[in-house]
């Protein structure tokens, strides 16, 4: 569990972050001045220090120094005007890690907070990352050696720990389930369920069933109470396959339940919540489907708090050996043989 200070000088926007992330499962820390800030011990090592450029008394940018000294190891979000651009470089060449405008955008300081906690978590020697980094043999699959594949691994290992929503994006084929898999065992909800739904398979009255369950009668066939998948998962992570496929209907719901946590079964009346973690994935340009209207934009911004994209393996060839070993030993094993190379030139 990642902890953020919070150092702002308006009380009533320090205590809506500090809901809006404990909700996010971080422990919050708050402080109005630079000084109280400061107040606090080393001990706390926050990962994350979200700080107000412009403060009665002692500004942001004027404590900046003294906070890096306090705090070495912390990644620094500054929050500025539109007109403070000046004050914001300065801030930037001080040592400040990034920064967002007022009025903050809630999924603008999320994507914000989880680039700051994947910089902070672990420098590339820390993370394994050759041909088969995971010891579990689901994810023995997951192989390559081309700078893609190592720039993924790494990105696994710095994100598995935060709670932070990730979108996989990439063709169909290549690997987006086993990544989000990875992420799940790799993560502290390891033990946990990983539920997996494919937004395309079902028509919409039956996915928002899958999703969030049923009462007795509440439509045609509905012989039965039902609990649904965001329920199921708890605990653990729900990986939603094809998330670019939704109704906009159902768009609203899954937003509701990415900003506040909770959702309503179908043909019920009490709310119901969950701490899964969501991992969606799609082949389609969000961006052209956020122009033409066909998905909501603040659902993608809340979905793509981070995103790993896993290029085609036409665009990275040199993994082709690297997966043709893999695919070999699994076969030698299911067969009994003992195959031990493939040819050169036939790859």
């Amino acid at each position: 569990m990642s902890t953020l200070l919070i150092i702002d000088d308006d009380k009533a926007s320090c205590r809506m972050l500090q809901m809006h992330f404990l909700n996010q499962e971080h422990n919050v820390a708050l402080a109005h001045s630079v000084d109280e800030g400061l107040s606090y011990s080393e001990a706390l090592s926050p990962e994350v220090i979200i700080l107000d450029i412009r403060m009665p008394g002692r500004s942001g940018l004027e404590g900046l120094p003294d906070i890096k000294e306090q705090f070495p190891n912390s990644r620094i979000i500054m929050i500025t005007a539109f007109h403070d651009m000046n004050t914001t470089i300065q801030a930037m060449k001080d040592g400040a890690d990034d920064y967002i405008h007022k009025p903050i955008d809630l999924p603008e300081l999320d994507q914000a907070v989880a680039k700051a906690l994947i910089s902070h978590y672990g420098s590339d020697d820390d993370i394994q990352i050759d041909s088969s980094p995971f010891t579990d043999s689901v994810l023995n699959t997951m192989v390559g050696s081309s700078p893609a594949m190592r720039d993924i691994f790494k990105t696994i290992g710095r994100v598995a720990q935060s709670p932070a929503s990730i979108l996989i994006t990439g063709e169909s084929g290549t690997g987006k389930e086993l990544v989000a898999r990875a992420i799940h065992l790799s993560s502290k909800r390891a033990s946990g369920p990983f539920i997996a739904i494919n937004c395309a398979a079902l028509v919409e009255t039956l996915l928002e069933s899958d999703m969030f369950g049923h009462e007795k009668g509440s439509f045609t066939g509905a012989v039965n109470k039902q609990t649904g998948k965001f329920t199921l998962a708890n605990d653990g992570t729900i990986f939603l396959d094809e998330v670019g496929e939704l109704s906009l209907s159902m768009q609203a719901k899954l937003l509701r339940v990415l900003q506040e946590k909770e959702f309503i079964p179908v043909g019920g009346k009490i709310t119901h919540t969950t701490n899964a973690r969501v991992i969606a994935a799609t082949n389609i340009d969000f961006n052209e489907q956020v122009k033409k209207g066909l998905f909501r934009e603040d659902l993608f911004y809340r979905l793509q708090v981070v995103n790993i994209h896993i290029p085609p393996l036409r665009e990275r060839k040199e993994d082709i050996f690297d997966l043709t070993q893999s695919l070999l030993g699994r076969a030698n094993k299911e067969m009994n043989k003992n195959v031990s190379r493939v040819a050169v030139d036939v790859m």
